[in-house]
């Protein structure tokens, strides 16, 4: 049986993942900072706006207002959804402000409270649900990443969630805080980013999505005012490769096939 599939609302994307993400998927958006995860979640938000459904996004690391504006800029009416109550946003960032959707503590277990109290007031409508971050959760204590990913996960599960959850990976290692969310994850989308030839350029590849025949390669990404997030082109050479110049490039390849040959005789 073929699986049900929901539009991540960049159309290059869906492309990627065979039409989109199959219902119910918890997906990993994973990545640095400024790789363009959080623009990916509002375009999946948006798609089941348009489409219809009403949507629930909490998000720990911007305000809500600052998650309105993102979205306004890239032609998406959040502020709109919200007034006719079809989108809550759960604001775990600003938590001095009294708000019914404010949460008072950063913890897994208010979160996963809040956004129950949320599904129930947006009913079966409510198909898509967006953490903005996870890794939020855990400063203090990294170890608990995999334990509250799969309690996140295994909760939510019965409510009928397509997730997007997004995990930070630090700038000077590259690295996830423990690797928890990973592990559960029925899909992941790594986002990536390289400056070369002194130019900003950011990158998505598929890393995994169950059920899915999924597209195998690096693509070059930009996030464009009034558009936001577009897929450009595959790329021709491995991403460590992008950084190197051509030469130092090339002299390694032949290099390896130096290598190759003498192991060979």
């Amino acid at each position: 049986m073929e699986a049900r599939r929901l539009s991540t609302g960049v159309a290059g994307l869906d492309k990627l993942l065979a039409g989109g993400v199959p219902e119910g998927f918890f997906v990993a958006l994973v990545g640095m900072p400024g790789t363009g995860k959080t623009i990916a979640c509002l375009h999946f938000v948006w798609a089941g706006l348009k489409a219809g459904e009403s949507a629930i996004y909490v998000t720990t690391e911007e305000s809500r207002e600052s998650i309105v504006r993102q979205a306004a800029q890239f032609g998406m009416d959040f502020e709109g959804a919200q007034k006719s109550g079809r989108l809550i946003i759960i604001d775990a960032l600003m938590r001095e402000k009294e708000d019914e959707w404010m949460m008072r503590e950063l913890a897994v277990e208010e979160m996963l409270s809040r956004v129950i109290e949320a599904k129930k007031r947006l009913g079966r409508s409510a198909r898509r649900l967006v953490i903005d971050s996870m890794s939020a959760f855990w400063l203090r204590a990294p170890v608990k990443a995999r334990e509250d990913s799969y309690t996140v996960k295994r909760i939510l599960n019965k409510w009928g969630f397509t997730i997007y959850a997004t995990s930070q990976y630090a700038i000077t290692t590259g690295s996830a805080f423990g690797w928890g969310i990973e592990h559960v994850a029925d899909g992941i989308i790594h986002f990536k980013r390289r400056v070369v030839d002194g130019v900003l350029t950011r990158y998505i590849i598929v890393e995994k999505m169950r059920q899915t025949p999924h597209d195998l390669r690096a693509w070059e990404i930009q996030i464009r005012d009034k558009e936001g997030l577009t897929l450009v082109r595959p790329l021709a050479r491995r991403l460590e490769d992008e950084s190197l110049p051509e030469k130092v490039a090339r002299r390694i390849k032949e290099r390896a096939e130096e290598d190759e040959f003498a192991r060979e005789d």
